[in-house]
C-alpha cells in the first residue's frame, strides 16, 4: 500500500504507546500516520509480561499508572476489544529493611493518589501467594486493583479504533530519515517512500535513539535483554493467584493460562539488540525458585521468548518535546513500564500534539533533566 502524500502527525512505532497515541490523536480529529518498520507490537510491547499496575515510588508514575488501569479496565467500551484483563493485584515481597521504608512510604504517597495499596505482614502474604516461602522475608506491599492483560489484544484493540477514527497504520514501513529545514520538520523518509508532515512523535521503544539521531535529538534510550519463561500446566493454580514479585531479586511470577509467566532481570546483561534466548540466566532463576517458590522448581518449562526493555539512565520514561526543533516529540525510553503506561501515554501525547495542558503533568519526564541533576529514579522497577 501507498503512503500518503502528506500527513498532520506522523508516530513512529507500533507499540502500545505508538497506537495508544494513534488512537487518541484521530479521535481527536488529528490526520494521523503510524509507521512501523515490523508488526504492531512485535518490538518490545507483545514480548512483555502484561503487568498493570498504580504502585510505584514516583508521583508520575503513579498517575500514569493508575489513569491507565483505569483506561484498561474500561477497554472493552473504548476503544473496543476483550483484552483478558485480570486485577488479581501485584504483591511485592520484601526481604530488606530499607525496601520495607521505601515501599511504606510508597504506599502513603499512592494512597494519597487514591491507590488501594497496603502493606501486609508476611504471614498475609503468603496467603494469598501460597507458592511463597516466607524464610528471610520481613514484610510485603499489594494493591488489589493491579494485575495484567495480554498486550497483543490491547495493541490490536487501538489499531483498530485508531483506523476506524481515520488514521492510517503502515506496517513493514521503515523510517529511513527525518526532513528539518530552518528548525521545523519537513518530512519523514522511509523505505516505502516520503511523506509530508510538521509534526513527529517518536514511540519507537529500544530504536528511538536512532529515530531521535535522523532529527539531531540526542534521547538516551538504551536497549535491554529481558527473557521470560512460561511453565507447563500446574496442578490446582490458584484462582486468583497475584503478580508475585521478590523485589530482592527480580523474580516474578504471575498466571498465564494453566501455567505460570516467570521472569527475572539478568545483572550481567549487556546493552545491545539481542533477542536470541539463552540458558545463561537459568542458574540464578533456579536459586531465585529454589529460595522463594520451592514448590515450582519441579514445574516444567513450556516455553520463552526475549524481548526488549527500553532503559534510560533513571529507568524513567522521557516523554515531552525537543528544545530548539518544532515539532519533535517523543515518548520512550519507559524501562519496562511502557505497556502498562501506554493508554495514558497516548492522552498525554494528544494533549501536547495538540497544545493543551496534558491530562497528566510529565515535564518532570522531559529528556532535559539530564542536562542538569533533576533525575528522578523509580524505586519500584522489576
Amino acid at each position: 500500500m501507498t503512503l500518503p502524500d502528506r500527513a498532520e502527525v506522523v508516530v513512529i512505532g507500533g507499540g502500545v504507546v505508538g497506537v495508544s497515541t494513534a488512537f487518541h490523536l484521530a479521535e481527536a480529529g488529528v490526520d494521523v500516520l503510524l509507521l512501523e518498520r515490523d508488526e504492531l507490537g512485535s518490538g518490545s510491547t507483545c514480548k512483555a509480561a502484561g503487568g498493570v499496575r498504580a504502585q510505584f515510588s514516583d508521583p508520575v508514575n503513579i498517575e500514569l499508572g493508575q489513569r491507565s488501569l483505569r483506561a484498561f479496565e474500561d477497554f472493552a467500551r473504548r476503544p473496543g476489544g476483550e483484552i483478558d484483563l485480570k486485577q488479581h493485584g501485584y504483591l511485592f515481597l520484601l526481604s530488606d529493611p530499607a525496601d520495607v521504608e521505601a515501599f511504606e512510604q510508597g504506599v502513603r504517597l499512592q494512597n494519597e493518589f487514591g491507590v488501594p495499596s497496603r502493606m501486609l505482614t508476611v504471614a498475609e502474604a503468603c496467603e494469598l501467594s501460597p507458592y511463597v516461602e516466607p524464610d528471610g522475608l520481613l514484610a510485603a506491599a499489594f494493591s488489589p486493583t493491579d494485575g495484567h492483560c495480554t498486550p497483543e489484544a490491547v495493541v490490536q484493540g487501538y489499531a483498530r479504533a485508531a483506523r476506524e477514527h481515520g488514521a492510517v497504520i503502515r506496517r513493514h514501513c521503515a523510517v529511513t530519515g527525518i526532513d528539518v529545514t530552518g528548525g521545523q520538520i519537513t518530512g519523514v523518509h522511509t523505505d516505502q517512500g516520503s511523506v509530508g508532515t510538521s509534526t513527529v512523535v517518536c514511540a519507537a521503544g529500544a530504536w528511538s535513539a536512532e529515530v531521535g539521531r535522523f532529527a539531531g535529538v540526542e534521547l538516551p534510550v538504551r536497549p535491554l535483554r529481558r527473557q521470560i519463561l512460561v511453565t507447563e500446566p500446574v496442578p490446582d493454580l490458584p484462582p486468583r493467584l497475584p503478580f508475585t514479585i521478590d523485589f530482592a531479586t527480580s523474580f516474578y511470577f504471575h498466571d498465564e493460562g494453566p501455567g505460570l509467566l516467570i521472569g527475572m532481570s539478568d545483572p550481567d546483561e549487556e546493552f545491545g539488540f539481542n533477542l536470541h534466548t539463552d540458558d545463561r540466566w537459568l542458574g540464578r532463576l533456579a536459586d531465585a525458585v529454589a529460595r522463594r517458590a520451592p514448590r515450582l522448581a519441579e514445574v516444567g518449562v513450556a516455553h520463552g521468548w526475549a524481548g526488549l526493555y527500553e532503559v534510560t539512565p533513571d529507568h524513567n520514561a522521557l516523554v515531552g518535546e525537543a528544545d530548539g526543533l518544532s515539532r519533535f516529540l517523543y515518548a520512550t525510553g519507559f524501562s519496562g513500564h511502557g505497556f502498562l503506561q501506554g493508554p495514558a501515554i497516548g492522552e498525554v501525547m494528544r494533549d501536547l500534539v495538540l497544545g493543551r495542558r496534558p491530562v497528566v503533568d510529565v515535564s518532570a519526564l522531559d529528556v532535559r533533566r539530564f542536562a542538569t541533576a533533576d533525575v528522578r529514579p523509580e524505586h519500584n522497577c522489576v
